[in-house]
């Protein structure tokens, strides 16, 4: 989509509002323009009266003036579209009243827009399909705010939790991420009654509570790869890496539906591909289907089905008509 100045001007006093501080680069990195067109952008609110201070030193930017309130903004057409798609996908997440509260957001929404707007959204409303699967089992509200806020500032949560084997046990864990993955909720951390790093199903936790001791998450905590572990401990699967040399936005839209355990994050060259596959021959057709360059990194053996794969279609492309005629029924005598 293209942006026009006066949109930009916009998200930036919207990031303004939303933050104490922010400093050139960072409003640079984030609307995708260069440091000197932010400082533009900041000179043309101040022009129609929108008081932004210069912040100067080795930690400086922008900020509103302290005690500055402007009235409520009014959300842009395609902003209100964003809202509402946002809306649907959250009602496919597994949590506990998320259904009735998206839907009396949508209503309040509704409730404001002109006629033409309206007809848009509710025309998304009625016929777009959300390939996402809600669990069967819900996840309480409060567990993933919890869990997401301990996180976020770095400090233990105890909790009682029901494994899957039915015993329940209290422990202390440093929770590192939240993750929703493939249907579930997941927390990814330090658990202090087992010493080691640990996944946490939110839907087994019975009771939780924030704690006042913080700690340090690792620095080289890698939460995709580890969060794909457990699967690994299905019979009969492979744990596939791959580098994908596409964008990752190219690559979420090239991943089918067929394919459950993966996730997808951005690389240096491209995008980095994990996945659990029971068929190599199925995985390696279909990066060959993806249409484009990738460097396979595990297993070796993917590496070997690939090949094989190649020497047959390097077989079929040879094939001469003699061959075609002498393998054809019809041309038996």
């Amino acid at each position: 989509m293209r942006y026009m100045p006066t949109s930009r001007v916009l998200i930036i006093l919207e990031l303004l509002q939303a933050k104490p501080a922010i400093s050139g680069p960072e409003l640079a990195a984030r609307l995708e323009i260069d440091v000197r067109t932010v400082r533009r952008y900041i000179t043309m609110l101040q022009d129609i009266g929108i008081p932004v201070e210069t912040i100067t030193g080795k930690y400086g930017g922008y900020r509103l003036r302290p005690g500055f309130k402007l009235p409520p903004l009014m959300f842009t057409n395609d902003e209100v579209l964003v809202l509402i798609v946002g809306l649907l996908i959250a009602r496919k997440v597994g949590v506990k009243t998320m259904t009735s509260t998206v839907e009396g957001v949508i209503a309040k929404i509704e409730r404001i827009l002109p006629d033409a707007l309206r007809q848009r959204v509710q025309a998304i409303k009625e016929t777009l399909v959300v390939g996402i699967a809600t669990p069967d089992v819900l996840v309480e509200r409060l567990v993933v705010e919890t869990m997401s806020l301990a996180a976020q500032q770095g400090r233990q949560v105890w909790l009682r939790y029901q494994a899957e084997d039915e015993k329940e046990t209290e422990r202390v864990i440093d929770p590192y991420k939240v993750v929703y993955h493939d249907g579930w909720w997941y927390a990814l951390g330090y658990c202090h009654l087992r010493s080691n790093l640990r996944v946490f199903r939110l839907d087994r936790v019975q009771q939780l509570e924030l704690q006042e001791m913080h700690f340090n998450r690792p620095a080289d905590f890698h939460n995709l790869e580890y969060m794909l572990q457990p699967f690994a401990a299905t019979p009969e699967m492979w744990h596939v890496e791959v580098l994908l040399f596409i964008p990752l936005e190219e690559a979420h839209r090239a991943i089918p539906l067929t394919l459950t355990n993966y996730t997808l994050e951005h690389h240096s060259q491209g995008t980095l591909l994990h996945a659990f596959v029971e068929s190599l021959d199925w995985m390696a057709r279909f990066l060959v289907g993806l249409g484009c360059s990738f460097n396979i990194y595990q297993p070796t053996e993917l590496r070997i089905t690939l090949k094989e794969i190649a020497e047959e279609m390097l077989h079929l492309a040879q094939a001469t008509p003699t061959d075609k005629m002498s393998t054809d029924p019809g041309n038996r005598t």
